[in-house]
């Protein structure tokens, strides 16, 4: 079956306490897990998540992800499934726990029932993916492949904190074997050691990446391919929990990507989505095509062409 979208990456049950809202037990969430949920809600017809649940969680993830009419392939052996703990202060800044670690995804064991899908999303959350064995796979993927470089920069500090860093050679290499590269304003500095976002974007661009973009929350988010770069608008919100809105950005992308190829128009799709998420808390949320062309129509005026 040649399925519309693949993710990959651990799905987790994450704890999360913002200003504005703390959850009372571990809501299910994950780069891959909540690009999969937009993209199906958006217009991605065959979905399908890959990545390690532990038996903590099987059951439930099994009944959260099948309401949404996702295909899921569970490679784990371990008990536990990945989480976090994060913690937002009032200026958006997060501290990052680990709760557990699911563990690595077999990815060669899989990769036969895989590659044949339009878009390949990779988004890992905690190193589960190897970065060599990814380098090595991705050119023989059928469809084009999108990276959320999240869980390739994230390492644990004595105190199971999330500390980031990068080996910039090998991740250039791994930029090398994709169309899409998406980090967010962190992991674009922690990648290409500048502050300046659009050349951040650029030098992605020139590592070989059809097309890069780095999310700016509030700020919006900058997109650039080998002719162009943009500065994409952020629909003006209220964000009560502002997890996973880089991956919904990601779903949402690829969703409208898929039947325009339109660069402008997918990120300014994406932008509007991803406001949606943080709205709310949790894998519910409410997004669908018409609220999020509502919502392009009100920002698309402040796009700028860079």
């Amino acid at each position: 079956m040649t399925y519309d979208l693949v993710g990959i990456g651990n799905p987790v049950y994450d704890l999360i306490s913002t200003p504005k809202i703390t959850t009372s037990q571990r809501v299910l969430s994950g780069c891959s897990t909540n690009a999969c949920l937009a993209a199906k809600r958006l217009g991605m017809r065959d979905v399908m998540l890959v990545g390690n649940v532990g038996v903590d969680f099987a059951q439930r993830f099994v009944r959260e992800v099948g309401q949404y009419g996702i295909k899921a392939i569970n490679t784990s052996t371990s008990s536990k499934t990945t989480g976090f703990s994060l913690k937002y202060d009032e200026h958006g800044d997060r501290t990052l726990r680990v709760i557990a670690n699911g563990g690595k995804i077999p990815l060669g064991g899989v990769w036969q029932d895989i590659s044949n899908t339009r878009y390949l999303l990779l988004g890992p959350v905690l190193y589960e993916i190897d970065t060599v064995e990814v380098a090595q796979l991705a050119p023989t993927a059928r469809g084009a492949v999108f990276l959320d470089p999240q869980g390739l920069l994230r390492k644990l500090d004595r105190n199971g904190e999330v500390e980031h860093f990068c080996d910039r050679e090998e991740f250039r290499k791994l930029v090398a074997t994709v169309d899409f590269v998406k980090p967010n304003e962190l992991e674009a500095r922690v990648i290409t050691g500048s502050g300046d976002y659009v050349e951040s974007a650029k030098q992605l661009v020139q590592w070989g990446a059809r097309i890069a973009i780095v999310t700016l929350a509030e700020k919006g988010s900058i997109a650039c391919d080998q002719r162009r770069c943009l500065r994409i608008p952020a629909y003006k919100t209220t964000a009560i929990d502002p997890t996973g809105a880089g991956d919904v950005y990601a779903g949402a992308f690829l969703a409208e990507y898929s039947r325009n190829k339109d660069l402008a128009a997918s990120c300014l799709y994406a932008s509007a989505a991803a406001s949606v998420m943080v709205e709310s808390v949790g894998p519910d949320f409410p997004v669908t095509d018409e609220l999020v062309r509502r919502r392009v129509r009100l920002i698309e005026s402040e796009l700028e062409v860079l």
